[in-house]
């Protein structure tokens, strides 16, 4: 039987709902073009519940498998084994090779990959439509017929790579404890909730192979899970391939629904920790509310949005406008399956009292019980949620999602139609209802997150937060894993052959229709037609961006682009913020190393109102000083707290020692603490003059027609003028390669490296035979920096290669995060590959990156956003309008020899800077191993 999820969102029906006696709401159209999401839903034997859907835009194919099991499944004293699972369920499986998960589909030129959080666990692969039989293979091997292959060796190697991913996303990131903090003090002792998703190192370090067998035969039954395949299929002929390959799964023992009592605090509770990356105090408030799919989600969802989504939210005007305490504010409602928290975050000013940012909000929230919803904030809200609605599903990938999860936790793949209906619906009686039912006079957990040694800016009587952080050791013997040999066991038996099928009828990749034509004022127009969604994206590009900063003022350019935004001469900055959010439409503008952008996306039907925003703030600049000042302070605290990331660190110092800090790459985008302090507004009016149509270049992607767009454009031809030519800065030797640079985090958990030399301009004839060569050694999971550092000695999360394209010469970059105690190892095993590397590459490699990306080709320009990107890179180097075709061509005929070449003359170790940014204390010593000279930085760069 088929379904039809009709995702619509009429904006008539929010005039109606909102009331209509604003003055623009003639802007907004009442014509909107449903969307149909058209599937099948059936259930095998085993309980699999599967959706299909039929999509034959692109020969892709996704696949979506959801199991019912989250970190909420866990128990206390074994936490982040749903996460670890997931990691371990990409290793082996009875009938694919050792490794293939990782290494095979992107070889395919398919990408795959897996998520869990507190409620469930996903993966998902994209491929080319000949694939997709393999992909059935796989899925359902890992699914059905893994745990048998698990060896001791290979559960202890992925526990390192899961107890990397913690030191990088939380043991070595700012703020990185905040969820712990909150999660331990919201839920009561023994709530699935208590424990952060990752889990804690040492309950994943004492995991044993009979807690993996154990989690397995508990929860991956085919019964708790849901199947999604989408995209260019065949509904009966997939029909018979799901029973074939997924019937014989085990249903697995019933998994019993949970159930806990919405969270009660008798108390507020207000907590404090001192943070060793922070630079900057945040506070966190988090009240207990509602669980997924409740009435009052939507509700709470728009209060989120209305306390502090836009420059007329009180919280807002409050705290960033008032008080000027903070660059931003955010509230939301964060929804699970057992529960769900409000939120109110604000990461503060450098020296800022966070018992200041707490009366704020207080007032903020005081403000708006005075003055109630406004009937414009609403409909605001809800003509962005439509505009989103329909981005949510714009690509297979994200329609497979959407259809898996709303089946799996709700029993209804098209439950997006009742989640736009229930949005839709809610008014401004509904929103006040809730906040005074869940927000006002409420108790809450409370977090002040503070640098270290600035206890005093932590709100006064909170308690210390207490928080497990790991000490650096060398020569943990533990920590030294391998592969190990493969598992001994009998094969499941099956009444099929489970051995991997054969490719089937190969897609041909077919470059998009691009059209061309041209403005009167001298602006040139690329677009390329896509009736998929009614959406339309894109993007104006200016030449000049960051190279045409004054000298000593590195950021203007950056700073220039965020004070655009703010107003016309007829609009104040929330005047504009409004008339953008009611079209449902975004626009940005910013600013990147060789360009300026000006970029948007709207609903077809609104884009025409939407470009006669876009003119008037191209041509009609507010200035507006207090905006200025505002914008200049939110740069200076972003620019503090960047000195705390550990990964930004090791990316500006890079760049430093690559180009000097003479040459304008050699400064990050946003400028420096130093050279942001002196720019004035009347720098950036000066930096306005480069704003000429002559030499930008409009690029459109989307549901419209060549003779539409132009229509519309036709107002942009009073924007005029000649823009000067911009001169790329010579680049001149810094003398940096061969040495090994150090730069000081003390008590760092991982080392972030970054290697590599400057290598060519994007207009390179090697380009692009470059990028070919790069493929096997750092292109992805089955790269051989990933698939060594990671998956063979699990050092890190990921390890990658690659080159920046510019106009100007652009470096080769190798990056990771390895743990701190196997710095020394990974330079080794890195230093050692890229030195074989030419003569490693064989025929093979030759056949396989060929195969690699001509498939990958198939997906690589699904979404709007990637085909805008073609456009982008035709106009910006010159290129012709079928150079995907060319490209391929070029890659075809490379031969291995070409390969030998490139690799011999940009791929050189001893050319190579080495950066390493991590714990002096426990490294140092260690790197000086390597037979490099050692030279120690400051985190500016700067020599010690």
């Amino acid at each position: 039987m088929k379904h039809y999820s009709i995702l619509f969102f009429i904006t008539s029906l929010l005039l109606a709902s909102c009331g209509n006696n604003d003055q623009n709401s003639d802007t907004v159209s009442s014509e909107t073009k449903d969307f149909k999401i058209e599937y099948e839903k059936f259930t095998l034997d085993n309980g699999l519940e599967v959706i299909l859907h039929e999509d034959h835009s692109d020969p892709i194919v996704a696949v979506a498998t959801m199991m019912h099991v989250g970190s909420n499944r866990e128990k206390p004293g074994k936490t982040g084994f749903a996460h670890f699972f997931e990691h371990m369920s990409f290793n082996d499986s009875e009938n694919v090779p050792v490794g293939a998960n990782r290494k095979m589909i992107p070889e395919w030129g398919g990408s795959r990959n897996g998520g869990t959080w507190s409620d469930g666990t996903v993966y998902y692969e994209v491929v080319p439509k000949d694939a997709f039989e393999k992909i059935m293979w796989i899925d359902s091997d890992r699914f059905g017929y893994m745990i048998n292959t698990v060896t001791k060796e290979a559960l202890e190697r992925e526990k390192q790579v899961v107890k990397n991913e913690k030191r990088q996303r939380v043991d070595n990131a700012p703020y990185g404890y905040t969820d712990e903090i909150i999660r331990k003090n919201l839920y009561p002792e023994g709530h699935p909730y208590s424990w952060t998703v990752i889990g804690s190192l040492p309950d994943l370090q004492a995991a044993t192979l009979e807690d993996v067998k154990e989690f397995y035969n508990k929860f991956y039954g085919a019964s708790n899970a849901s199947l999604v395949i989408a995209g260019d299929i065949n509904i009966e002929e997939t029909k018979d391939l799901v029973k074939k390959w997924f019937g014989e799964i085990p249903s697995g023992p019933k998994v019993e629904d949970l159930s806990f009592e919405p969270v009660k605090l008798d108390s507020v509770k207000a907590l404090y920790f001192e943070d060793n990356f922070a630079k900057l105090p945040e506070l966190r408030m988090v009240i207990p509310t509602v669980k997924e799919y409740h009435k009052d989600t939507y509700a709470l969802n728009i209060l989120g949005q209305l306390l502090s989504g836009s420059k007329k939210s009180p919280l807002y005007n409050v705290i960033v406008e008032e008080q000027k305490l903070a660059p931003n504010v955010s509230t939301y409602q964060n929804s699970s399956e057992l529960a769900g928290e409000f939120v109110f975050r604000v990461r503060a000013n450098a020296d800022t009292d966070l018992d200041q940012v707490k009366l704020a909000i207080e007032e903020g929230l005081q403000k708006f019980e005075n003055e109630g919803i406004k009937d414009k904030e609403l409909k605001r809200i809800k003509a962005e949620l439509e505009t989103s609605l329909y981005q949510g599903v714009s690509t297979v990938l994200n329609k497979a999602f959407q259809l898996v999860q709303d089946n799996e936790f709700n029993g209804d793949p098209s439950y997006i139609t009742q989640t736009a209906k229930l949005t839709n619906a809610v008014t401004g009686q509904d929103v006040m209802r809730v906040y005074n039912q869940y927000i006002k006079n409420q108790n809450y957990v409370m977090t002040s997150v503070v640098p270290k040694n600035q206890i005093d800016l932590a709100v006064n009587n909170s308690k210390k937060a207490e928080v497990w952080i790991e000490e650096v050791k060398q020569n943990v013997a533990n920590e030294e894993v391998s592969q190990g040999a493969e598992a001994v066991y009998d094969k499941t038996p099956s009444k099929y052959d489970r051995s991997e099928p054969p490719f089937g009828e190969l897609p041909v990749f077919k470059s998009p229709t691009i059209w061309k034509d041209k403005l009167n004022n001298g602006m040139t127009l690329y677009g390329i037609e896509n009736t998929e969604v009614p959406l339309v994206q894109f993007d104006i590009t200016i030449p000049g961006g960051q190279l045409l900063d004054p000298k000593g003022k590195e950021g203007v350019s950056s700073l220039f682009s965020d004070v655009m935004m703010q107003g016309t001469a007829t609009k104040t900055p929330a005047d504009l913020e409004e008339a953008i959010g009611l079209l449902g439409a975004n626009i940005n503008m910013y600013s990147s190393s060789e360009d300026l952008h000006i970029t948007g996306s709207c609903l077809t039907k609104n884009f025409e109102e939407t470009i006669k925003i876009v003119k008037e703030i191209i041509l009609q600049p507010r200035w507006d000083l207090k905006e200025f000042d505002r914008l200049k302070q939110a740069l200076k605290t972003n620019l503090k707290g960047s000195e705390a990331n550990p990964n930004a660190i090791a990316s500006n110092v890079f760049y430093k020692l690559l180009y000097g800090e003479s040459h304008r790459f050699g400064i990050p985008g946003s400028g420096t603490l130093n050279s942001t302090e002196a720019i004035t507004i009347e720098d950036l009016k000066k930096y306005y003059a480069n704003l000429k149509p002559s030499n930008a270049t409009f690029h459109i992607a989307g549901d419209i027609t060549v003779d539409q767009t132009k229509n519309a454009l036709q107002i942009l031809n009073d924007w005029k003028g000649e823009t000067k030519n911009i001169e790329l800065s010579s680049i001149t030797n810094t003398n940096t390669d061969g040495n090994i640079y150090f730069v000081d985090v003390p008590d760092a958990k991982q080392s972030v490296l970054y290697i590599g030399k400057l290598a060519l301009s994007a207009t390179d004839d090697n380009a692009n035979n470059l990028n070919f060569a790069n493929e096997i050694l750092g292109g992805g999971s089955s790269g051989r920096l990933f698939q060594t550092l990671r998956i063979g000695k699990g050092y890190t999360y990921g390890a990658y290669s690659n080159i920046l394209e510019r106009k100007a010469i652009s470096p080769f970059v190798i990056r990771t995060s390895v743990r701190a105690n196997a710095t020394l190892k990974s330079l080794e095993i890195i230093k050692e590959m890229v030195n074989d590397y030419e003569k490693s590459f064989t025929e093979n490699e030759v056949e396989l990156t060929k195969n690699k990306i001509l498939k990958g080709n198939t997906r690589a320009f699904e979404s709007l956003g990637a085909q805008l990107g073609i456009l982008k890179d035709i106009s910006k180097y010159d290129k012709e309008v079928d150079f995907l075709d060319k490209n391929q061509e070029e890659l075809i005929n490379m031969t291995l020899e070409d390969y030998k070449n490139i690799i011999s003359t940009y791929i050189v170790e001893d050319q190579f800077t080495y950066l390493v940014v991590g714990d002096k204390a426990t490294q140092l010593e260690e790197v000086k191993k390597l037979g490099k000279p050692v030279i120690e930085l400051d985190i500016y760069g700067n020599e010690k």
